[in-house]
């Protein structure tokens, strides 16, 4: 036996420690993580012996459930300093236009929001949350098109299809992989 098949064999007779129920549910938890998301979360279902679409739909059911939590509550965020910043602002006596001094005039983008608005720009939403795993967790992804001003609805519906859609193709190819190892799977 190779060693890639006894830590395998290892880590299943692990995962066989827990409740047949209570695995998926792992699977979904160690998918709300940023950095391990659906993807890791899938691969360690597979891993673990879990059926991969059952692993698969646990971890896109787990990563979703976080990036909905950071998009809810990054809009309500957002709404709350506009709606102060708008507050804040001084109206003059007979004037219809709002007075800006130093203070509330507004702050220049910074460079990652530069960056941010450029991608957006070049690729949309769509875009964003497809190749927005490449580079961040899509946790992070979500947070900054929400902060940019995207309607939650849209961030939402392309962060459910990317999460679907790198999910899927990270528990296709674990299980090919395990086949190819020796037929474990």
């Amino acid at each position: 036996m190779n060693p890639i098949e006894s830590l395998i064999q290892g880590f299943q007779s692990l995962m066989a420690q827990v409740p047949e129920l209570l695995q998926p549910v792992i699977v979904a938890l160690a998918a709300t993580v940023p950095f391990l998301e659906g993807e890791i979360g899938a691969m360690l279902g597979v891993l673990g012996g879990l059926n991969p679409v059952v692993a698969g739909i646990a971890a896109a059911a787990g990563n979703f459930l976080s990036v909905f939590v950071v998009v809810v509550l990054g809009a309500r965020i957002r709404s709350a300093i506009v709606a102060r910043r708008a507050a804040r602002r001084p109206v003059a006596v007979g004037a219809g236009a709002p007075m800006e001094d130093e203070a509330d005039a507004p702050k220049p983008p910074s460079k990652s929001q530069l960056k941010v608005r450029r991608y957006l720009e070049r690729f949309g939403v769509p875009g964003a949350s497809l190749l927005g795993p490449l580079a961040m967790p899509t946790q992070f992804t979500a947070a900054l098109l929400v902060a940019s001003g995207v309607a939650k609805s849209w961030v939402l519906l392309w962060q459910a299809v990317a999460i679907v859609a790198w999910t899927t193709l990270t528990a296709v190819s674990t299980t090919l992989a395990l086949h190819l190892v020796g037929g474990i799977g």
